[in-house]
C-alpha cells in the first residue's frame, strides 16, 4: 500500500511504498503485448512474461521511463529480471535518475549499471538519495532489447512540481 501527503509548512510531498505505482509509465518501442505499464503492476508473472512484464524491440539505445510526477530523494530501484528466458538482456543497463527529459531522460545522471540479474531474481541499487522526477532505464548499444518484469522505485520527499518549474523560470530569467 502506498499514502501521500503535502506538507503545507515544507511543501514536500511525502509518499511511502513504490513511488512508480500508478504514474505515467513510456518505453521506446513495444513488442507485441509487452507494454510498459507492465513493468509496475507487482506481478512479475513468470509463467506468462508477456502479460506481466514490459519489454521493447531490438532496437539501438532501449529506454523504459517513469514520471514521479514529483521530484524525490531516490534511495533506492529494484529491478526483477525475467525468468522464462534470455535474462542476460538486461544486463549493461543503466538506471538514470534526474529532471530532464533531453534525450528521453537518458542523459540524467547514473544511479547504477546493471552487470547482471539471474533470472526470475530482484536486485536492488543504492541510488543513495539523488533528486529526479524521472527515473529510467538505458540500455546503450545496437541491436539490444530492455524487458522488465518489475521496477520499484524508493524515496522520500519531493518538491512539488509548480515550485521546481516557478524556481526554473525564475532562474532562467537571472542568468
Amino acid at each position: 500500500m502506498t499514502a501521500a501527503a503535502v506538507t503545507p509548512e515544507t511543501g514536500l510531498h511525502i509518499h511511502a511504498g513504490n513511488l512508480a505505482t500508478g504514474r505515467t509509465i513510456t518505453q521506446s518501442s513495444t513488442i507485441g503485448t509487452w507494454l510498459a505499464q507492465q513493468a509496475i503492476d507487482f506481478n512479475p508473472d513468470f509463467i506468462q512474461p508477456s502479460s506481466s512484464c514490459s519489454s521493447t524491440t531490438a532496437q539501438t539505445n532501449p529506454w523504459w521511463r517513469v514520471d514521479l510526477r514529483y521530484i524525490y530523494r531516490v534511495s533506492r530501484v529494484v529491478i526483477t529480471n525475467r525468468l522464462d528466458c534470455c535474462p542476460e538482456q538486461i544486463d549493461g543497463a543503466e538506471i538514470r535518475i534526474g529532471n530532464s527529459l533531453e534525450n528521453n531522460g537518458n542523459n540524467n545522471p547514473i544511479c547504477a549499471v546493471i552487470s547482471t540479474i539471474p533470472a526470475g531474481v530482484s536486485s536492488t541499487y543504492t541510488c543513495n538519495n539523488m533528486e529526479g522526477r524521472y527515473v529510467s532505464l538505458f540500455i546503450p548499444g545496437d541491436s539490444r532489447m530492455l524487458t522488465l518484469c518489475e521496477v520499484e522505485v524508493y524515496g522520500e520527499g519531493g518538491i512539488k512540481q509548480a515550485d521546481f518549474v516557478f524556481w526554473e523560470t525564475i532562474n532562467s530569467f537571472i542568468f
